[in-house]
């Protein structure tokens, strides 16, 4: 038994409340169970109950066991001074208010429906299964499960706003700068994400819209920030890049001793950190005020134009210093392009419109359902459950924060998948 389990029935008035008693025999009747609180604080805020012969309006705690008030040290609490009705599973315990009168008790033990009961035992029952609902996944309502994962995915970009909202502060207020963190980081991927955005708060995002005239100056900053200028080589491409990072060096008395190492190990060549940071610098070389018009950009076939970019001329026919290769231009190609509007701008469109009061669900549904479902581990196991379960982005992103967030933490009852399989009891 888990508590939330509780607070399904309590939500959903799933219990017999007709037989309804608190545990001194009072009739109770429940008007409105009130808003559900997620956070710290009492379960349920502003529900309406009548017990007795007396309307009550205020705060709802839940518990599996009356004694986990003390447990909890809600006794000394200020914010559960207004607690209307304690709702229990096992009534052990009598709770005392300051004043010293009883806080009214509800046990459900006896009040619920078996066949609900059993059904959501068998629903959090691990058994070694990959998502609890596993066998009943395939055969959730189409229209059910795409509502569900359209709010899934925007609660997973709100998760994402958090970072944002970090850098813009340290910024002072700067998207410009936000964007060039958070592409830094994107362009990184996973292996030197961190490595990348070290980097890029490493320095005043000025210096990037003063050197961005230059590309060669640009790539000498973000070469030399990372750490690759150290090394000697006789490439004359080599020598202009430490000149350049050396004057730079000097004049903005610039330090790199707190940037992450960037790695090439594992990587395909192409996604080598020296090819992205020669990608990344063409790109603001081109644009000079590349957030203003990613944000103007409201269609993926606009946003993908921007980005039409590609290495400066020595990496095409080289992947490291030392070594020459047959030429080759190394542009962004559009897998990448699609990874980056996924995990940079569509979170950063977002994040905009909430903080200057516009809303663009419209649009981020526009842009995400015009790019192909990713493929990983998680979202193919999810496709062999329910064929076609995700046919987009949208719909592969919103997957992984369904397995992440709901199925790997037993959160059933916060999840409309699984409260609908237990809707169908009754």
């Amino acid at each position: 038994m888990q508590e939330d389990f509780l607070h399904y029935l309590w939500k959903y008035k799933k219990f017999d409340f007709t037989q309804a008693r608190t545990s001194d025999g009072q009739s109770v009747v429940l008007i409105d169970p009130g808003m559900h609180n997620h956070n710290s604080g009492p379960d349920f805020f502003n529900a309406r109950i009548r017990i007795g012969n007396q309307l009550w309006a205020g705060n709802v705690e839940i518990h599996l066991r009356a004694s986990d008030w003390y447990f909890h040290r809600h006794e000394t609490d200020s914010n559960y001074d207004n607690v209307i009705l304690h709702v229990v599973w096992e009534d052990d315990i009598e709770v005392y208010r300051k004043n010293n009168s009883i806080i009214p008790s509800l046990a459900l033990s006896g009040l619920v429906d078996k066949a609900l009961l059993n059904k959501y035992r068998n629903l959090v029952t691990t058994r070694d299964k990959w998502i609890n609902c596993e066998k009943n996944f395939p055969y959730v309502d189409e229209f059910k499960l795409r509502h569900w994962l359209e709010r899934v995915y925007f609660e997973r970009l709100e998760n994402k706003s958090e970072l944002i909202l970090k850098i813009l502060k340290a910024s002072e207020n700067n998207w410009e700068a936000v964007l060039f963190s958070l592409l830094c980081r994107n362009f990184g991927l996973n292996v030197n994400g961190d490595a990348f955005l070290s980097l890029a708060q490493s320095f005043d995002f000025s210096l990037v819209q003063k050197c961005a005239l230059d590309r060669l100056r640009l790539e000498a900053l973000l070469f030399g920030q990372a750490g690759f200028l150290k090394e000697d080589s006789s490439e004359i491409y080599f020598r202009n890049l430490k000149r350049e990072y050396e004057f730079l060096q000097h004049k903005y008395r610039l330090r790199n001793d707190q940037v992450v190492q960037a790695k090439f190990f594992r990587l395909r060549p192409d996604n080598f950190p020296n090819i992205r940071l020669s990608q990344l610098a063409s790109l603001y070389h081109q644009h000079k005020n590349l957030f203003s018009e990613l944000i103007r950009a409201r269609e993926l076939n606009a946003i993908a134009e921007v980005f039409k970019v590609e290495t400066s001329e020595f990496w095409q026919t080289h992947y490291t210093f030392s070594k020459a290769h047959k030429k080759r231009t190394k542009r962004i190609t559009n897998s990448f392009v699609d990874l980056v509007v996924i995990n940079t701008v569509v979170p950063l469109k977002f994040c905009y419109a909430r903080e200057t009061g516009q809303e663009p669900e419209e649009e981020i549904l526009n842009i995400l359902t015009a790019i192909k479902a990713e493929s990983n581990s998680i979202i193919e196991k999810f496709n062999l459950l329910r064929p076609g379960t995700t046919s987009n982005a949208l719909d592969s992103q919103a997957v992984l924060q369904l397995k992440n967030n709901y199925c790997d933490m037993n959160k059933c009852l916060n999840c409309e998948i699984g409260t609908s399989l237990l809707q169908a009891v009754n």
